[in-house]
């Protein structure tokens, strides 16, 4: 029968070994508190007991890993360079301090099992807040120590251009380690040979080496990317253009049709107006007909001279409208 004590150690392993499955399946950002209870069939009161929140149920998770990982890459690290001191280190010995240790716990269930480079390879590729941080805080020593190592096994190369060189290798690196296609790589990788584990980090090496000694672009590889660039910008001014030609008035039905009913309307009011004027014409010569029988109508003494203003087309047209 179990006793309290060891119910409890049991829980809080549950709850270690669930989150850490679901940070290297999903990542910090995606692994929720309602998952952990899930998968470590607890309940939320357990986990609060034990952790409070989830960055602190997270460090613990990292911690357990990554703290022995770090020791043993520090005592191996520290036996190469006495072994080969100063200039005398080569880039496989560093590489070699650097992985080795993780290789020998993904073989240890004790201390990390098979799905312990997938945490690993998560742990440098993602990206979360949380993540950066404590990366900076608990491998910036371990990382300066492996970086002077490096430097002194490449000493032709720059710090400033060894420091990225190294972010780049390396993070491509985590990329793979942490993808779930990792099962399937390593057949592909190995080609169904029996290899050491020596000879895969060899073949790794191999390819962080070439990226760190890697000469610097000529002068032919940049005028042959910049000629892709400018191939690439005519491309896209020529999308555009056709975009625009293809949202034109012209090549737009519905623009057609409004730009037709417009134009109607423009002749239709042109022809109204023109028939306001014809019959306001009509009904001057009327007027005027009626005007001129009255005058002639009148004794000859009675007439008075009248002056007659011609009428005003515009002004006619304008009272036209309004009465209509």
């Amino acid at each position: 029968m179990k006793t309290g004590k060891s119910s409890a150690g049991d829980t809080k392993a549950r709850i270690l070994d669930a989150t850490e499955k679901l940070f290297t399946e999903v990542g910090y950002e995606a692994t929720s508190l309602r998952q952990v209870t899930s998968r470590a069939i607890v309940n939320l009161a357990a986990v609060n007991y034990h952790f409070r929140s989830k960055d602190i149920m997270m460090h613990a998770v990292l911690s357990r890993r990554l703290d022995p990982l770090n020791a043993r890459r520090l005592a191996l690290l520290d036996a190469c360079e006495a072994r080969w001191p100063g200039h005398a280190i080569r880039c496989e010995h560093v590489m070699g301090a650097l992985f080795v240790p993780a290789l020998q716990m993904a073989r240890d269930p004790a201390v990390g099992g098979p799905s312990f480079l997938r945490l690993l390879g998560r742990v440098y590729s993602d990206t979360s807040p949380f993540i950066q941080q404590y990366l900076l805080e608990h491998y910036a020593p371990v990382y300066g120590r492996f970086f002077d190592a490096f430097a002194r096994a490449i000493p032709a190369l720059p710090r400033h251009e060894l420091g990225w060189r190294l972010q780049f290798a390396l993070k491509a690196l985590a990329g793979v380690l942490a993808g779930e296609e990792l099962a399937s790589l390593l057949p592909a990788f190995t080609q169904g040979r029996q290899m050491s584990d020596a000879h895969v980090l060899a073949q790794l090496t191999a390819m962080v080496e070439a990226v760190l000694n890697v000469a610097q672009p000529g002068a032919d590889q940049l005028s042959a990317l910049q000629s892709v660039f400018e191939l690439g910008e005519e491309q896209q001014h020529a999308g555009q253009h056709s975009e625009q030609r293809a949202s034109s008035p012209a090549n737009d039905p519905d623009a057609s049709v409004a730009a037709t009913a417009a134009t109607m309307d423009e002749a239709a009011s042109h022809a109204a107006a023109a028939l306001g004027k014809a019959r306001t014409s009509a009904r001057i010569v009327r007027n005027a007909g009626t005007k001129r029988a009255a005058v002639t109508s009148v004794p000859v003494r009675g007439r008075e001279h009248t002056v007659s203003f011609p009428s005003n087309p515009l002004d006619d047209w304008m009272r036209m409208r309004t009465r209509t």
